[in-house]
């Protein structure tokens, strides 16, 4: 297993920096798959006879093990490289899978827990950070575009899994014959696990075994390290993932990101039956269809990949600090208006969702290159692992503030748009905190930076010294 060493990944001369982004979007785009099991939901529920709260608990296991993994593995991913990080990653997602499907073929719910939950989730957090750091060292001139690339693919992944799930549920259950509101067998669902299993280990490795790190003092033509450093927070010393949790500016961007990521669940939690009640008349019949609100889903899954990209690349122009105010800042007054208003239109409203859930995947993608501003390349992986436990923080959040207003509100499919504003106002007094939090963002104090090795010059100046006396 020696080929998976980071020494044997280091990059040949010549090599083309523009290989590495593919590499990375072949992980991210099957761990993103985690954005569509609303497709088999459904069909879990019937096949364990359990609540969608019972079903739903095994997202929210993956997503909080995908900040826990992420945290304590971000060193070793770091330590070790890419190449070995993504072959892990691909180890443990696929078996998350395998685990998932014995427990649907066996009836024993408590195992799709531990297989998609913990197992699968382990392999989220793994993969996840994997490519982040790579890419950083690949792109120091334009570190936002080289992240907004690959963190892309886990907001696209469920453009393609979600479509596919379908297929293949309807290719697996005889019984299905196009009739509206088919829910496909727990059978169909547990081979689609089997499928995912080894069409993501096999797409993953692909990404593993093209992955390649920069060597050592590379950097791109004509980049000037220079100009970089002119930019404001940005530094060119390093600090350790130790030494980063116990800064002011770490606590400060975990603060800003939990608050954008709890906002933006706060939408996708209830997409779809959001959009119902918004809309619905007075009489009980609705101007949105639930194929609508369907088509309104996938339309937010275009807004969370294409954000991821878009702001991510525009921080490089603006500044992290600059675009962080935009998410947290317009994002608030998008809320007041969506809460307010929203329902006037169904235009502004599918506008105003869009614009938020561009911010909440802009969100993601920028903050690595965020945290490379402030702490530099050295551990800037472990110190993203750490700081995505704001991820799984939101995880737990978002999910119970909206479903406890609405749960005080009435039963679901009854509920209107006036319903939804105390759980969509909460999310505004969020999001100021946030931006309170990211304009409190300083230089880190040089204390914390790590020492800057000595020059041959200055080595052989000190001997010396000492040999004079």
């Amino acid at each position: 297993m020696a080929w998976l060493d980071r020494r044997n990944s280091v990059a040949p001369p010549g090599f083309n920096r523009w290989l590495i982004p593919p590499a990375a979007l072949a992980v991210h785009l099957c761990i993103g798959q985690a954005y569509a099991t609303s497709v088999y939901k459904n069909a879990l529920v019937a096949h364990f006879d359990a609540s969608l709260t019972e079903i739903g608990v095994i997202f929210s296991v993956a997503i909080v093990m995908l900040g826990l993994s992420a945290a304590v593995m971000g060193t070793w991913v770091d330590r070790n490289g890419p190449r070995k990080a993504m072959f892990t990653a691909a180890v443990f997602w696929s078996a998350g899978f395998l685990v998932g499907s014995l427990g649907i073929f066996s009836d024993q719910l408590w195992l799709v827990y531990l297989g998609y939950g913990v197992i699968g989730g382990i392999g989220l957090g793994i993969g996840y950070i994997s490519p982040v750091s790579t890419l950083i060292k690949w792109f120091p001139d334009r570190p936002g575009l080289a992240t907004g690339m690959a963190i892309m693919g886990f907001g696209g992944g469920a453009l393609i899994a979600s479509p596919l799930s379908g297929a293949l549920l309807q290719f697996y259950d005889p019984s299905f014959d196009g009739t509206p509101g088919w829910v496909a067998s727990g059978d169909a669902v547990g081979k689609l696990f089997l499928t995912f299993a080894v069409v993501y280990f096999l797409y993953m490795m692909f990404g593993a075994m093209t992955i390649k790190v920069p060597a050592d003092g590379w950097k791109p033509a004509g980049f000037d390290p220079s100009k970089v450093k002119a930019k404001e927070l940005v530094t060119t010393a390093n600090v350790s993932a130790r030494n980063a949790i116990r800064t002011r500016q770490f606590w400060l961007v975990w603060i800003a990101l939990f608050c954008n990521v709890t906002a933006g669940i706060g939408i996708l939690e209830q997409a779809s039956p959001m959009i119902q009640d918004f809309f619905r008349q007075a009489d009980g019949s609705s101007l949105v269809t639930a194929a609508v609100a369907g088509g309104f889903v996938g339309l937010l899954s275009i807004g969370n990949m294409a954000g991821r990209f878009a702001w991510s690349t525009t921080s490089d122009y603006i500044g992290r600090k600059n675009i962080y105010m935009i998410y947290l800042g317009v994002g608030a007054v998008l809320y007041v208006v969506l809460a307010l208003f929203g329902h006037s239109a169904t235009s502004l409203y599918v506008l105003l969702a869009f614009v938020i859930i561009s911010f909440y995947g802009g969100g993601f993608s920028t903050v690595p290159a965020y945290l490379r501003d402030l702490f530099g390349t050295f551990q800037v992986g472990a110190i993203h692992g750490r700081l995505l436990t704001a991820w799984s923080a939101a995880g737990i959040a978002g999910p119970l503030i909206v479903n406890a207003f609405l749960d005080a509100q009435g039963k679901p499919g009854e509920l209107t748009a006036a319903a939804y504003q105390p759980a969509l106002l909460t999310m505004v007094g969020l999001l100021v905190l946030g931006f309170a939090a990211n304009l409190l963002v300083k230089p880190v104090d040089p204390k914390h930076h790590e020492p800057v090795p000595a020059e041959p010059a200055q080595l052989d100046a000190a001997a010396a010294g000492k040999d004079s006396h």
